[in-house]
């Protein structure tokens, strides 16, 4: 559980990071749907985080959840290959998903 509580972390400060640099980009990386993206698994992230916390017996299906967010949140990021700060956004999304899957146990 640890490792997954480390990758929440992670993948939350990340995107809070991400969000501020794609603002600042303007343009496409400011898209209303990018940015929702980000800001959906900035708030999963800090979710799962606490109901893993406090062994919540609903942390299993919080983590399900959190991995599919983090996939779409990823895809969205992968849309701007060029752009590192973004792209490193993707990997830790993928990350953090792949940990949340192990949790959920799916």
């Amino acid at each position: 559980m640890q490792e997954a509580i480390e990758q929440c972390e992670k993948c939350h400060d990340v995107c809070i990071r991400t969000v501020t640099h794609c603002l600042d980009q303007g343009n496409s990386h400011a898209e209303t749907d990018h940015i929702t993206a980000l800001l959906d698994c900035i708030d999963f992230c800090a979710t799962c985080v606490n109901f893993m916390l406090r062994d919540s017996p609903a942390h299993r299906r919080v983590c399900e959840i959190c991995a599919e967010v983090c996939d779409t949140c990823a895809v969205s990021c992968e849309r701007f290959p060029d752009d590192k700060v973004v792209s490193a956004c993707a990997k830790d999304c993928r990350r953090c998903a792949e940990s949340c899957r192990k949790m959920a146990g799916t």
